[in-house]
């Protein structure tokens, strides 16, 4: 006979707590053995982690270094380059390293394309700085005769004619901004201070000055003259050339190596400093100098032709400060009323602007700021005239340009001529002595005394002394010049 056993439930296995019991379950179980948990690799987790921790920093640490890599790449090629001489192919010159004739001005964007042009001389740019009856005219013909020379005659009298009857002092600014235009061959400028009116384009005749310019008045814009032949242009005949477009003037020059404006409406060197200081310029300056007496006895004999801009000088003067009155109270200066007194009070009364301002441009110069070390050079009138061959030497040794004998000719002869010109705006040849000393007859002792009482800081500086009686003027046997301090 068989025994019967009763039925025992079955173990309870590891893991398997809280499975309830049931007919689905009833199936025996063999018991697992426990064993530690192992990853695919056969390691465990705290090492898998540990080396997946590892990749991710070295891989992030990788991505940094490519990615500063790449910043410092940017930066080397955006940023200027000081450490080697880069190759000619990729070197982009400054304005004043190009050569003249490939040079562009910063309005023309046809010199963001094309290539590069190669390295040249400097360009040199030119301010000649003087005032009004200085013998500026004549000393800007030694630079409108030269073949090399692209010149222009007092272009800031278009900005002086458009913004009329701003005071002389208030037109500063302007005049700066357009010498910064035409120094970079950008001549539209002219166009901006037309008096032309409105829908009217200006052409190369209607810049001031056009009628006696050597480069209007040649080839290629007109068959009149020749640029490389030194001598005089005849108005008359230039005025019949036909007018170009200023575009084609523009052209012409950015074909020059030497660009030089003569301008008697900046009052301060100060004014040009920026431009002095720009390294796409590296402006020189001449400053044209003469005897404030003999200005202001040119003045005179021209009064109804400067009479606006002795207005527009006069109007300058500080209204705070007291001023003596014309030391004659019975000359026709005295009063305004007076017939032809008040041309005369005006030429007389500018002198005080300008004297105060040649002043001011002296003393700059006595004690010179950086900017204005080796590019300001001042001439007097008086020497010019009485020896034109050392003075035009010393003058363009200072402009780098070569003086050729037919340009020491021209100098001589402008000052051997037979006497002084009657007509106050024409150049024309004259004798040195009668240029010097004309207004030593032509003023009354008590003009010339108060032209010295206006002018006397810068005729000290300059060598021109005082006079203490009229006899002395009148004695032209006596000279009243003297070695200037400059």
């Amino acid at each position: 006979a068989k025994k019967s056993f009763p039925t025992l439930p079955p173990p309870a296995l590891p893991g398997l707590a809280g499975i309830p019991s049931g007919s689905e379950h009833t199936s025996p179980l063999l018991p697992m053995p426990s064993f530690p948990l192992l990853s695919w690799a056969g390691q465990p987790p705290r090492e898998v982690f540990r080396r997946k921790a590892l990749v991710l920093c070295l891989g992030y640490a990788l991505l940094l270094l490519l990615t500063m890599l790449n910043l410092l790449d940017y930066k080397w090629h955006k940023g200027p380059q000081q450490c080697s001489e880069p190759s000619p192919a990729r070197r982009t010159p400054y304005p004043q390293q190009m050569p003249f004739y490939a040079y562009q001005s910063r309005s023309d964007t046809r010199a963001l394309y094309g290539p590069p042009a190669p390295l040249a001389r400097k360009r040199q740019l030119v301010y000649v700085f003087t005032t009004w009856r200085s013998g500026s005219s004549f000393f800007g013909e030694l630079f409108n005769q030269n073949p090399e020379v692209f010149f222009l005659y007092e272009p800031v009298w278009h900005v002086w004619q458009k913004l009329y009857p701003g005071d002389a002092v208030s037109l500063q600014g302007a005049a700066r901004d357009m010498l910064s235009s035409l120094y970079r061959c950008d001549l539209s400028v002219f166009q901006l201070y037309s008096t032309a009116g409105a829908g009217k384009n200006l052409t190369t005749l209607g810049i001031f000055g056009a009628a006696t310019n050597k480069v209007i008045c040649s080839s290629p814009l007109c068959s009149a003259y020749r640029k490389d032949v030194v001598g005089m242009v005849d108005d008359k005949v230039c005025k019949k050339c036909p007018p170009q477009q200023l575009g084609l003037l523009q052209e012409e020059c950015l074909k020059y190596h030497t660009l030089v404006i003569k301008g008697v409406r900046v009052f301060d060197i100060g004014v040009l400093a920026s431009l002095m200081q720009d390294p796409s310029l590296a402006l020189k300056v001449i400053h044209l100098v003469r005897d404030p007496r003999a200005v202001a006895s040119s003045r005179i004999k021209s009064r109804h032709g400067l009479i606006r801009e002795s207005l527009q000088v006069v109007r300058s003067r500080d209204p705070r400060i007291h001023r003596m009155p014309f030391l004659d109270a019975g000359h026709k200066l005295n009063s305004k009323k007076e017939g032809g007194g008040g041309s005369d009070y005006h030429a007389l009364g500018a002198m005080e602007v300008i004297c105060g301002s040649m002043a001011r441009t002296l003393q700059t110069a006595l004690h010179p700021p950086d900017w204005l070390k080796g590019n300001y050079m001042a001439v007097r009138y008086e020497d010019l005239v009485v020896d034109p061959i050392k003075t035009l030497r010393q003058v363009y040794g200072f402009v780098n340009l070569m003086v050729s004998p037919e340009m020491e000719k021209f100098a001589l002869n402008m000052t051997s001529g037979s006497g002084y010109s009657s007509k106050p705006f024409v150049v024309s040849a004259r004798n040195a002595s009668q240029a010097v000393n004309a207004w030593r007859t032509a003023l009354s002792f008590q003009q010339i005394k108060q032209v010295e009482e206006y002018c006397h800081q810068p005729m000290a500086i300059l060598g021109y002394e005082r006079v203490n009686s009229p006899e002395e003027v009148k004695d032209l046997s006596k000279t009243l010049l003297r070695k200037p301090r400059l």
